[in-house]
């Protein structure tokens, strides 16, 4: 049974178990409550988006229905947020950006025209950095169509060497072979547990003996974080379990399954949720370079360069 919310007469929020799609307002919806937000008005905001200002009336009452509590109060002077909807405006913000991310990624993956860029980056690279790096290539090189292809980072250097990208991007130890680079950022792996993990609870760091001698859930071989991590160690154990993303492995190791050693960049949004526990650890070197790459004497021109250009600038 639900209750209703103070505010909104009648209201009730979607229960917890229902699908996150019903729980979760559509992007239109955030959009409308962004421009009420800025503007100050639900009557501006419908017009700058498009919409009636009954038809926008309504998606903020629906909005409120789903989540249950009043967002917007309405009066003759205009619309103000209510302190529920400016931090739901917050929250909002940040799902919109992440959805022009999306965007920019999948406009990425649509087909090849006169003007493409053809990009190969391995897997943590592609999740995480290249989005924002593909958003600003867009906005200089509207006309520009790029595709991605992701893999690790042994795959990207088989995809530039066949001539199939004209640009990668790859975290191993090294330069792979028939391929000039540039160092464009850095990025550390850490240890992760799951909270019920008993290395969640331990005091003492980690040491390379113990680290190598534990079976892991581990990126495939080629991976760039598999690599590193073999290097760091000098050998690893047998994994616990062996898997192609790094998706794959966060997943594994929330659902308590074992330890997991994954990019820093992978796991903000699970170590600031405490789905992921970080264990530190002492006397192994986690730090690897981020680079581009490209085939021996083949500098990289037009969009592939104005995008190394880029990464160089915004890489952590």
């Amino acid at each position: 049974m639900t209750s209703a919310s103070p505010g909104v007469p009648g209201a009730s929020a979607v229960p917890p178990g229902a699908p996150l799609a019903h729980r979760v307002p559509d992007l239109a919806a955030l959009e409308l409550l962004l421009a009420v937000a800025r503007l100050g008005s639900l009557g501006r905001a419908a017009r700058e988006l498009g919409i009636t200002q009954p038809a926008a009336s309504g998606r903020v009452r629906s909005m409120e229905r789903q989540l249950g509590v009043a967002l917007v109060d309405r009066s003759p002077r205009g619309s103000r947020l209510t302190e529920a909807g400016v931090l739901v405006t917050d929250w909002a913000r940040r799902i919109v950006e992440a959805a022009e991310a999306f965007d920019a990624g999948a406009q990425a993956l649509r087909g090849r025209r006169d003007s493409r860029l053809r990009v190969a980056a391995s897997m943590t690279i592609a999740e995480y950095l290249l989005p924002g790096w593909l958003i600003a290539l867009r906005a200089r090189r509207p006309d520009t169509a790029v595709s991605l292809l992701a893999g690790n980072s042994a795959e990207v250097a088989e995809r530039l060497l066949g001539g199939d990208a004209d640009l990668g991007f790859v975290e191993g130890l090294r330069t792979p072979a028939g391929l000039d680079a540039a160092v464009v950022g850095h990025d550390r792996l850490i240890v992760v547990v799951a909270p019920g993990h008993p290395w969640a609870r331990r005091r003492a760091p980690l040491g390379a003996p113990e680290l190598a001698a534990t079976p892991l859930i581990l990126r495939e071989r080629g991976s760039g974080t598999r690599q590193v991590l073999d290097a760091a160690l000098g050998g690893l154990a047998a994994p616990l379990m062996e898997l192609s993303s790094t998706t794959a492995v966060k997943s594994a190791a929330v659902s308590c399954a074992g330890p997991a050693v994954l990019s820093e960049l992978a796991l903000g949004d699970e170590l600031a949720a405490r789905r992921l526990v970080r264990v530190p650890v002492e006397g192994v070197r986690l730090r690897r370079e981020l680079r581009a790459v490209w085939p021996t004497g083949h500098v990289p021109a037009g969009p592939a360069r104005e995008l190394l250009g880029l990464t160089r600038g915004s890489a952590p």
